[in-house]
């Protein structure tokens, strides 16, 4: 099935399954190391701190093996309605889901949302129609599987409720960890996916829209994004290229910017599929947003 069939299919089927949740909050409580070993899966929620954000390990603490790229096994929205949203508007609710395109029998997932100083960015609230439960570890919440979300051979579309903070924060990173697991009553053989989502914040795009000011382009001949700055703000800046549905699939650090007019260009991966694009650029932790398409 085509990729693009799948992310629609899986947006959908989670807009749909919104009209009849519940909220509820779990706590997760203390983790048995030796009895995950002897499990493979733990089945009541996954061990909290194990997403790959800073400061973090991930899944393979206690599954052996080799942590992988989750950008496309992770299949990751954030739903404002039934709108795809890249940017949040501070304290506003949204709905946030995941599900895992190979679709294993035994699966799981933990994961968080941290500012760009890599604390707490929100608060989470399990769904129980979702198959979610939320803990916290360190200051940090954690969304994770339930036992029933864990073992069903369904199309699982995990489903948990973000509330952003309550006042600008700048961009905010949601680092996922997934597991597909193969049933074999062990560690061994399962893979861990890890992928990062990044969205900017609407406070911080009408803050900017009076001062700077960005254009971007895509030149098809050497597969770059072009981009023209006007700022008053000298600063750092980087820039972080979404899909529209809400996965990031491209950063790029830009180093120290004067005042004014400047031009620069960035390489894209040459595996980057045409499409369109969200490219938010990052004037100190102030973000501006406009869209792209990218067609060779």
């Amino acid at each position: 099935m085509n990729k693009n069939y799948i992310l629609l299919g899986v947006t959908a089927c989670a807009v749909a399954a919104l009209s009849f949740q519940r909220s509820q909050t779990a706590d997760l409580g203390r983790f048995d190391r030796q009895e995950f070993m002897n499990s493979h899966l733990n089945t009541s929620g996954g061990p909290q701190g194990r997403t790959g954000a800073p400061g973090e390990t991930n899944c393979t603490a206690c599954h052996t093996g080799t942590a992988q790229d989750g950008t496309q096994e992770n299949v990751f929205t954030i739903l404002s309605g039934a709108n795809v949203i890249t940017d949040y508007t501070p304290g506003a609710t949204y709905n946030v889901t995941l599900a895992m395109s190979s679709n294993p029998a035994r699966k799981g997932f933990s994961a968080t949302a941290l500012d760009g100083s890599n604390n707490m960015a929100g608060t989470f609230t399990a769904q129980v129609a979702g198959g979610t439960a939320v803990g916290s570890q360190g200051g940090r919440m954690y969304a994770t599987h339930t036992t029933t979300s864990s073992q069903s051979s369904n199309n699982v579309i995990w489903i948990w409720t973000w509330t952003a903070p309550a006042t600008n924060v700048g961009p905010v990173t949601f680092y996922v960890a997934s597991n597909r697991a193969n049933n074999n009553g062990q560690g061994s053989g399962d893979f861990i996916f890890l992928s990062q989502h990044t969205i900017g914040s609407t406070a911080s795009l009408e803050e900017n829209s009076t001062s700077s000011t960005f254009q971007a382009g895509y030149s098809p001949d050497d597969h770059k994004i072009v981009l023209e700055i006007n700022t008053p703000d000298k600063g750092d800046m980087y820039i972080n290229i979404v899909d529209l549905n809400g996965r990031s699939v491209f950063a790029s650090d830009l180093g120290s910017k004067g005042q004014g007019e400047s031009s620069t260009s960035v390489k894209l991966p040459s595996d980057l599929k045409n499409g369109l694009y969200v490219v938010n650029l990052f004037v100190n932790n102030k973000a501006l947003s406009q869209k792209v398409m990218i067609q060779r």
